[in-house]
């Protein structure tokens, strides 16, 4: 039978391997020998009357009993970690948030949300796609993200708590040279035959590739060939005028130069945004990013979906529901 409790020791050096799955990097990771960590492995393992991981001598992987522990460990520790905070009078830890780019929707919640805990330190990160940054928030080296949460692996989901702020309408991006360009605005029947790109090949925006998959079969629009990961505003802008197509964005994509930004019409293509964060998290960072959602979405309508818009059922099903802790 397993014990009432456990020794918050072993659990961090549960979590420890469980992320790195690599007993010498965890080791390093926890400031301890590899024989000490190996041995509270295993005594934790006596203790529960399970095997946590199979071990070879090629690699470290969990086993189911492993990855059932493995929320639970993360939430017990989370816990002492918020018990230690209130009594210690120290400040709650840096919040780690990714917003996949700058100057667009997750910004805006950022900025909203550092006014309103401005005693908290929450720290920027501006990496690319949901799909990485879920992975990231479940090795716990990242705490929230925005994007797609529909779009992710049922399995990946299950460890996270999502938070809906935004039905974002997309748009075109397209080279000043590109006939459309002139209009106001770009209907999907006139894409067509139209070769757009949208991050095919880019494992860390797989999300974002298949809605725009399920967009494109619907108006024959052809999915722009796999080009080489481009980080920064710089590189993608280099890259894109290499391939000269037109690149499937937001609206609140940020301007760059040799390019402009035409809203897609008729109907009008829905990206849905969500707060992203790991399950049992407690961090008044995420409270403040909760509550700037919501105030930033009542002010502007950002949960209201224009009449006649596009959305697959799974991401407005997802959107419908509200917080899950």
């Amino acid at each position: 039978m397993p014990p009432a409790d456990s020794d918050p020791r072993l659990l961090r050096a549960f979590l420890a391997v469980a992320d790195e799955l690599h007993f010498t990097r965890a080791a390093a990771r926890l400031f301890v020998a590899q024989q000490a960590l190996s041995r509270d492995i295993r005594r934790l393992e006596r203790e529960l009357g399970a095997e946590l991981f199979v071990r070879t001598t090629r690699q470290v992987a969990l086993t189911p009993d492993g990855e059932r522990l493995l929320p639970y460990a993360r939430r017990v520790l989370d816990a002492h970690a918020e018990l230690a905070g209130a009594f210690s009078g120290a400040p709650a830890r840096p919040l780690l948030v990714d917003l996949n780019s700058d100057g667009a929707t997750a910004a805006r919640v950022l900025a909203r949300a550092r006014e309103l805990v401005p005693e908290c330190e929450l720290m920027a990160r501006f990496e690319s796609g949901l799909t990485w940054a879920a992975a990231e928030i479940l090795a716990g080296r990242l705490d929230a993200s925005f994007g797609r949460a529909a779009g992710l692996a049922l399995a990946v989901r299950a460890g996270l708590s999502t938070h809906p702020v935004r039905y974002e309408p997309m748009a075109l991006m397209l080279p000043l040279a590109h006939p459309l360009a002139e209009r106001e605005t770009v209907a999907l029947a006139e894409l067509s035959g139209e070769t757009v790109y949208a991050g095919a090949g880019n494992e860390r925006t797989r999300e974002w590739t298949d809605l725009a998959a399920s967009l494109f079969a619907e108006w024959d629009i052809v999915m722009a060939p796999p080009v080489p990961l481009a980080v920064g505003v710089a590189e993608f802008q280099r890259v894109m005028a290499k391939g000269g197509h037109p690149v499937l964005a937001v609206v609140d994509f940020p301007p760059m130069p040799g390019t402009v930004l035409r809203p897609l019409v008729d109907p009008i293509p829905l990206s849905p945004v969500s707060l992203v964060w790991r399950k049992g998290l407690r961090h008044p960072g995420v409270d403040a990013l909760r509550d700037a959602t919501d105030q930033l979405a009542l002010a502007e309508g950002w949960m209201v979906r224009p009449s006649g818009s596009w959305l697959p059922a799974s991401d407005l099903s997802l959107m419908r529901k509200r917080s899950h802790s």
